[in-house]
Formats: structure tokens, sequence, C-alpha cells
């Protein structure tokens, strides 16, 4: 007898009730689904924080790819999950190759990937540096926001780093209501500089746009500072520079030496996140030898656990979280599909049977 005849029968293979989808997202189609959305944008990364403080999110640490023949550039992974009625998993990959500035094409290139938590089976990849802008930018409008609660609101604004991040954090604040009666501007590249004025005029700004081309007088001269570059290490090293206590949105987060920081009240968006890869903080914290010099997360001060001083600068350092990056992709999905704009890729998912 065939010794196989005894075997059970193998179950004739079905492909799945519901065929996976997959959809790609095009930078046009984000950035038109994002337009003059700043204020739902900010309310969804207050909401994102807010799971994340909860504990609703998987966050892991982001893995840096880094190459020894191009060290100034890198690719990094950023893996997260977001539960609450975003519900979703997935991954940004995200570039930065700042010697594309000389080439005239941004320095920054990005994709994200959301995963369906149900099945793991990826269901869209989105072009992401719009994204990435965009949730940097909401972020930190949010935290202008809170941080400036209890003092006096910021008239003037100063911008040190005048590239795509800085247009963006200045639309999202003028999007969510503030007004400045000046706007200072510095950055190294007379170019940047150029483009980020004719930015400002184009956007209707009635503030006074002034150049400064001596970094301290930016900050001396500002109540709220914004740095936006692509420092790779502290080259700001005087507290003296802040003795007017501004509110500082250090999103760049390589700009500051530790002794600013240290004669700073400072706030991060993740503790355990921002304290690596020789960021300002961590720096402090390599100094020190502890972390101490942290007065809170940004979610504590929503909460109501950590307030902002008055008497002394206040420094928001955020490393960026992958969850927020997720819960904008989200959303972009989101619209896209109730608009019935989704572009599938057919039979993008080929093998569904089992056994072939």
């Amino acid at each position: 007898m065939n010794p196989s005849s005894s075997a059970p029968a193998r179950p004739a293979a079905r492909p799945p009730a519901d065929v996976p989808t997959f959809a790609v997202i095009s930078g046009a189609q984000v950035q038109q689904l994002l337009s003059g959305r700043e204020k739902q944008i900010v309310e969804l990364v207050e909401a994102t924080y807010r799971l994340h403080g909860a504990g609703d999110s998987v966050n892991p640490p982001s893995y840096f790819l880094r190459f020894p023949d191009r060290p100034t550039a890198r690719i990094i992974a950023l893996p997260a999950s977001v539960g609450g009625s975003v519900h979703v998993d997935g991954l940004k990959w995200i570039s930065s190759f700042p010697d594309n500035v000389r080439s005239g094409l941004p320095r920054a290139s990005a994709v994200l990937i959301l995963n369906d938590p149900a099945t793991g089976y990826p269901f869209a990849c989105l072009e992401s540096s719009v994204i990435s802008a965009t949730r940097t930018a909401a972020s930190a409008a949010l935290a202008a926001d809170w941080l400036s609660r209890g003092r006096t609101r910021p008239t003037r604004v100063g911008f040190f780093g005048t590239g795509l991040i800085a247009r963006y954090i200045h639309t999202f604040l003028a999007g969510t209501g503030w007004s400045f009666d000046t706007i200072g501007v510095h950055d190294l590249s007379a170019d940047s500089t150029g483009g980020f004025c004719g930015y400002l005029r184009q956007a209707g700004t009635t503030a006074r746009v002034v150049v400064h081309d001596d970094a301290e007088d930016l900050v001396r001269s500002s109540d709220l500072v914004v740095f936006a570059t692509i420092a790779g290490e502290p080259h700001v090293t005087e507290p003296a520079w802040f003795t007017h206590n501004p509110l500082v949105l250090h999103v760049s987060l390589r700009d500051l030496a530790p002794e600013v920081l240290l004669a700073s009240a400072n706030f991060v968006d993740d503790v355990e996140h921002c304290l690596k890869a020789d960021t300002s903080p961590h720096l402090v914290e390599q100094r020190t030898g502890n972390r101490d010099f942290l007065n809170g997360t940004l979610n504590d001060v929503m909460l109501g656990r950590a307030a902002p001083p008055v008497d002394l600068p206040v420094i928001f350092s955020p490393f960026g979280l992958g969850v927020l990056d997720l819960a904008v992709g989200k959303y972009v999905y989101d619209e896209a599909a109730s608009a019935g704009d989704l572009r599938l890729i057919d039979d993008f998912f080929h093998e569904l049977r089992r056994y072939g």
C-alpha cells in the first residue's frame, strides 16, 4: 500500500475571505490632505502624546544606520504601535543626507509603512517627509502653547535655521493662532535665509522680519527661539544669551551646550528616547551622571504634574516619536479612503494560498 494513502487529506486551499489591499499615497496627496488643517493635527498630536503617556503605545528605540564613508549621512528606522482610535502599527524609514542641499535636493526623505494590527499585513506606503515635518511642527506648536501658559505669551519669535522644518513650524504656529510683532531669522546660508524670508512674505505675515547676521543677537531679541538646524554637536555655548528667560523649541536637539541646559528648565517628549545618540540632553546626563536637570515631559505638563517656571529659560527638546508619524499617517490614509482617493496596487500580495 502506498504509505501516503493513509495520510489525512489536505484541506482545499482557499484564499482569505478578505484579500489584503495595499495603497500608495504620494507626497502630493499627503500635502493636499494636511494643508490648512493645523488645528486638527495639533489636536491629534496632543491626543497621541496622551495615549503614549498612558502606556497605550509601543515605541522602541530608533535604529540609526550610519555609513563610515559618509559620516554626515544617516537613515533612521522608527518602529511603533499606537492604540486608541488610531490603532495601527508601522515604521517610518527616514534618511538625512545634508549634502543633498548642495545639489538642490531636500536633506531628508522618508516613507511610512502602515500595518494592520490584526493581521500584520502592511496596507499602505506613504511619502513621509511631509508627514515627518508636519508632526514635528505640530509637536512644536503644541509645546509652545502648553509651555507658555502661566508666562507672558511670546510676541518675538526667532528662527535659528531656516529650512523646511522652520517653515512648517511657522505655518503651524500661525495656523494655531500665534501672531508675532517681529520674526527674527538667522542661518549660515544666505540662500536659506532669503528663501525663508520669501516664504514669510508669501504667507502674508504682518510681523516685522529681521535678518540677524549674529546668532547672539537673534537669541537675545526673541521671546520664543526655534532651533531647526542640522547641527551635529553643540555650537551655542553661552547661558548668558538666555538670561531674558525665553521659551526655546530645541527641535534639532544638538545645538545647545550642556551649560545652557543646566541653567534652564528642561522638558522633553520622552525621557528614554531623548537621552541618547549624543543629543544635548544626553550630553548633560553624561556629564552629570544623572537626570536631575529634567523638569518633566510635555505630557507631564499637560496632566498638571509639572509646570514651567517663569524665572528661567524653558527648553523643549523633542526627540520625535514614531507614534506621532503613525497617527498623522493613519489620519491621511483615512481621509484618502473616505474620499475614495486610495491608489491600490492590484495583486501586491501574491502568495495568499498556503499550499500554492
